[in-house]
Order: C-alpha cells, then sequence, then structure tokens
C-alpha cells in the first residue's frame, strides 16, 4: 500500500514525511513524497499537507503536474485523501483570505478568519489546543474528546454542512478542527506535531479501507 505525500512546493514536508514514514513501518505500507502526477495515479492513499495563505498554495497546487491526477484519484476512484493544514482548507468551496478563492469543493464551508470572542485572544491560534469530538471516524478511532492537538493557523473553515465537521475546538468559539465527508477527511491542525494523538491519527489513516 503507497501512501504519497503530494509536493506542491507549499511548505516543508520533512516533518510530515517522517512521521508517515514511522507510522508506515508499524502498520505496513510505503510513504512517498511526490510531485510525480503518475506516482499520484498509482498510490493507494494521497495526502495534500500546506501551509501559508489560501490563495497561493491553491494556485499552486492548480499549477502542479499532480492536481489532475489528484482530483482523478480522489473523485473519480475514491482513493483514501488526508489534507492537512491549508491542504484542509483547500478542501472547501471557498477562501475568502485576501481574496475571494475557489477551493476543491469537496467540503461545504468556507474559509475565513479566525475571530475570537475574547480579546485577549491572538490570532493566529497557535499552540495546543483540547479537541472535542463531534461525529465518530475510523481515523479517529482511539481518539477521545480532550486529547490534544498543534495548531498554527489564522484562518478556519466555517460549515455550511454541520454533518461534515467531526471535530473542533474552543477558541473564543467553536474553531473547525477535522472535517470528514466520504474517502475524503481533513485535519486543521499538524498530526505530525501533535505527539501521541497525531501519531494515532496517522496510523489510523493508513489503515483507512472505506
Amino acid at each position: 500500500m503507497l501512501t504519497a505525500i503530494i509536493d506542491y512546493e507549499s511548505g516543508n514536508l520533512h516533518s510530515a514525511e517522517k512521521a508517515f514514514q514511522k507510522m508506515a513501518a508499524e502498520v505496513g505500507g510505503s510513504v512517498v513524497v511526490t510531485s510525480d502526477p503518475d506516482v499520484v495515479s498509482k498510490a493507494d492513499r494521497l495526502v495534500l499537507p500546506g501551509d501559508g495563505a489560501f490563495p497561493a498554495c491553491a494556485e499552486a497546487l492548480r499549477g502542479s503536474g499532480c492536481f489532475a491526477a489528484m482530483v482523478e484519484a480522489v473523485e473519480e476512484r475514491g482513493r483514501p485523501f488526508l489534507g492537512i493544514c491549508v491542504g484542509m482548507q483547500l478542501m472547501a468551496d471557498e477562501g475568502l483570505e485576501y481574496q475571494q478563492t475557489d477551493g476543491l469543493g469537496w467540503i461545504n464551508g468556507t474559509v475565513g478568519r479566525i475571530e475570537p470572542d475574547n480579546a485577549s485572544l491572538k490570532v493566529p491560534h497557535m499552540g495546543w489546543n483540547d479537541l472535542v469530538i463531534d461525529t465518530p471516524h475510523p481515523v479517529l478511532e482511539g481518539i477521545e474528546t480532550g486529547d490534544h492537538a498543534y495548531f498554527v493557523h489564522s484562518y478556519q473553515m466555517r460549515m455550511h454542512s454541520p454533518e461534515q465537521r467531526l471535530a473542533h475546538v474552543d477558541y473564543g468559539g467553536d474553531v473547525t478542527a477535522i472535517v470528514g465527508t466520504g474517502t475524503r477527511i481533513g485535519l486543521q491542525f499538524h498530526p505530525e506535531k501533535s505527539a501521541a494523538t497525531g501519531l494515532r491519527m496517522i496510523a489510523n489513516f493508513l489503515r483507512w479501507m472505506p
């Protein structure tokens, strides 16, 4: 089972690669970071990371050779997909960071700036926060409300279909943490930086057979 972490020049992939390879060694399978559309097309599951601004990441992804292969693999062949950080945000209908930018349209939501109702809370939302599980999911097996994850972001996905939100955190109001539908799941936080909780989710994703 091959997991492809898509490299579209949007962030440092080293820590994610190490975490996925560590868990693949335990649960089976192999992991490769790739910008080769042929590898993406043949992979059994796909991971889309992302750091930076939504418009820049969307432009880089659509301009990459992997974009068409990724969409075909996910939409037509139902390959399991995991979006991380901005990679999760790109799953939305649109992003409003700096300008309106179309997302992939896989999750019914809009990405907008975090606006805490407590003026003492700073944006970006940075550091550890306790997850609140809204909906069970195979990738969340063994994860409970109160388990914590590591966040670094200024924008969040506001859901138009609440059933697609799997978990949130409280940061001066609800902030979407995990989304999912069908064979697609997204994590706003960085699982590779979230200690045992993040590694457990990575292992669950590598085992997931939707």
